[in-house]
């Protein structure tokens, strides 16, 4: 079976794992960070063992286009997480301002 076989990919920026809602940087983040793939299936239990080793063995496989492809992953998110700042929704706002009210009360 190909690699590839093992991954949906949904956008040039968006790789999941077939079968899944889990993109290949969870896995890979931890994988990086010293976990195992035993530890990443105990921190993702609809995972098998198989489908993290095909996306460790991916990265392996293709490490220069995989930690390009983590890179725009981490921009896109500190981007999206800065904007969020920049522009809280209306929601957040609440939340925040439930949680001044809620611990003056405490």
């Amino acid at each position: 079976m190909e690699l590839e076989n093992y991954f949906d990919f949904v956008q040039e920026d968006v790789i999941r794992i077939k079968g899944n809602r889990i993109d290949i940087e969870i896995v890979l983040e931890d994988y990086l960070e010293g976990a195992s793939p035993e530890e990443i299936l105990l921190r993702y239990p609809t995972l098998n063992l198989e489908k993290i080793h095909a996306t460790i063995l991916y990265y392996l496989a293709k490490t220069e286009e995989v930690e390009a492809y983590l890179e725009r992953v981490r921009k896109f998110d500190e981007e999206a997480s800065q904007e969020q700042l920049r522009n809280p929704s209306p929601l957040s706002l609440n939340c925040g301002t439930f949680r001044k009210g809620f611990s003056r009360i405490a």
